[in-house]
C-alpha cells in the first residue's frame, strides 16, 4: 500500500533533523519530490544506479550489453544482474531468456535499451558516453536513504545509548554520597532525609547528604570498513551498503562521528570520521566490488585516520572471506589487530558465510580487538546486527 505524501514528508523531516540537512548538489526539487511521493519511475532509476554499483558497473556499453544478452544470456545475467536487465530492456529476465532467439524480439530489446538509456541521459543520470553522473549517484543515495529509513524505523532502532561518564549536564541517574565539589542543586533531598532518619539524626549531617550522579553520552568515533572484493558482488555488497547507511544515520543522529574504509586488494576509498551524513551516504553508494581482500591495510589505515582524542574508537569489519593479500596474510592481520588494540581501538567483525578456517581467524581478531563476532547467514539482518554492534560500544 502506498504511503501518503504527508507520511513521507514527516519521515524526511525527522530524518533531516536528526542527520543534518541532505546537501544534494545536482537533484532539483522536482526529483526530490518524486522520490518522497514514491514515484515508481524515479525510484526505479535510482535503484538502477544502486544495482549498477553493486555489480561493479559505473558505465554502460549498449552494443556490448545487447550482444551479451543475445549470445550468452546466462553470462549477461551474471555480469549485470536481474535488476539492470529488467530496467534497461523492459522485460522480466526469464521472459528475455525464453524469447531472446526470436529476431523480432531482439529488435524490440534493442529499441527498448536505446530508449531507456536515452531517457536516463535526458534526466542527467548518465552522460552522453553512458557513464553514471554525480546526479545519478545522488538519486541513488536519496532512494537508498529513504528505503533504509523505512526499514530501520519500524525495527525500533531510535533510542540513544548512554556512556557511564559523569557530567554536570546529563540526566539524573544513580545516587551517590555527596563530595566536595558536587553542585548543591544536584542534592537528592529525599534520599538525604531518609539516610538521616535511618541513622537516627535529628538534623541532616554532611555525611547524610546524597547527590544525583548525572550521566552524559561520551562521543564515539566509529569506522565502517567494508570488503569490496569480487566475491562481495551483488546482494552481499548491497546489504552491507544499506547497513552502512543505517549506521551513519543512527550515529550522526547521536552526534557521533562515522568514518568509512572501502577495501579490496588495496584501500579504494576512505572517509575520516565525520558528521557529514550526505558525504557518507554518497561514498557508500559509490562502492563497487573487485579483486582480493587485504585486512592488514584496512586495520592499519583505520589506526591512521581515527582522531587522537579520548572518544571511544571502534572499527567494524565486514567481509565474506579472510585475507588473501600479502605473504603471510593471517599472521600479518593479527599483528595489525594488536597494533590497533594498543591504540585503544576495539574491533568487531561481521562475517558473511565464513568457512571454518575463516571463522577461527575472525575469533582471534575480535579476541585481540575486544569486540564481537557476528556470523551472517541471512543478509536481511545485516543492518540490525551492525546497529547492535554500534550500541554495544557504549
Amino acid at each position: 500500500m502506498a504511503r501518503s505524501i504527508q507520511q513521507n514528508y514527516s519521515q524526511l523531516e525527522e530524518a533531516e533533523e536528526a542527520s543534518g540537512k541532505l546537501k544534494m548538489q545536482n537533484i532539483d526539487d522536482k526529483m526530490m519530490r518524486s522520490v518522497l511521493e514514491s514515484d515508481k519511475d524515479t525510484i526505479d532509476k535510482g535503484k538502477l544506479v544502486e544495482s549498477a554499483f553493486d555489480m561493479g558497473i559505473n558505465s554502460f556499453s549498449p552494443d556490448l550489453m545487447f550482444e551479451q544478452v543475445v549470445n550468452n544470456f546466462k553470462l549477461a545475467e551474471q555480469i549485470y544482474g536481474e535488476s539492470i536487465l529488467r530496467e534497461l530492456f523492459g522485460e522480466e529476465p526469464d521472459y528475455i531468456e525464453k524469447n531472446v532467439r526470436i529476431p523480432e524480439f531482439q529488435r524490440q530489446l534493442k529499441n527498448s535499451l536505446k530508449k531507456n538509456l536515452k531517457e536516463l541521459s535526458d534526466d542527467g543520470i548518465i552522460d552522453r558516453k553512458f557513464n553514471i553522473t554525480e546526479k545519478g549517484i545522488e538519486l541513488a543515495s536519496l532512494v537508498m536513504y529513504t528505503e533504509e529509513l523505512d526499514n530501520i524505523i519500524p525495527k525500533g532502532f531510535a533510542g540513544q545509548r548512554m556512556h557511564k561518564k559523569q557530567s554536570h549536564y546529563g540526566g539524573k541517574e544513580d545516587v551517590k554520597d555527596f563530595r566536595r565539589g558536587d553542585r548543591y542543586k544536584d542534592i537528592a533531598l529525599r534520599k538525604s532525609i531518609k539516610t538521616a532518619i535511618r541513622r537516627g539524626h535529628k538534623d541532616i549531617h554532611d555525611k547524610d547528604l546524597k547527590t544525583f550522579e548525572r550521566q552524559s553520552r561520551g562521543q564515539v568515533n566509529i569506522i565502517y570498513a567494508l570488503d569490496s572484493s569480487g566475491s562481495m558482488k551483488g546482494r552481499k555488497i548491497g546489504s552491507c551498503k544499506k547497513a552502512g547507511i543505517a549506521l551513519a544515520y543512527k550515529a550522526v543522529s547521536n552526534k557521533d562521528k562515522v568514518g568509512l574504509i572501502v577495501f579490496g586488494e588495496d584501500i579504494k576509498s576512505q572517509v575520516e570520521p565525520t558528521m557529514d551524513f550526505t558525504r557518507l551516504l554518497k561514498e557508500i553508494v559509490r562502492i563497487k566490488a573487485s579483486k582480493k581482500t587485504d585486512l592488514v591495510k584496512t586495520i592499519e589505515r583505520a589506526v591512521e585516520i581515527f582522531p587522537d582524542n579520548d572518544a571511544t574508537k571502534h572499527l567494524i569489519l565486514l567481509t565474506d572471506a579472510m585475507p588473501t593479500a600479502g605473504e603471510m596474510p593471517e599472521k600479518e592481520t593479527l599483528e595489525a589487530a594488536g597494533i590497533a588494540a594498543n591504540a585503544d581501538i576495539t574491533i568487531s567483525l561481521v562475517g558473511i558465510n565464513l568457512n571454518k578456517k575463516g571463522e577461527e581467524l575472525a575469533r582471534k581478531i575480535i579476541e585481540i580487538g575486544k569486540g564481537r563476532l557476528y556470523s551472517i547467514k541471512n543478509l536481511e539482518n545485516m543492518d540490525k546486527l551492525v546497529l547492535e554492534d554500534y550500541y554495544s560500544v557504549a
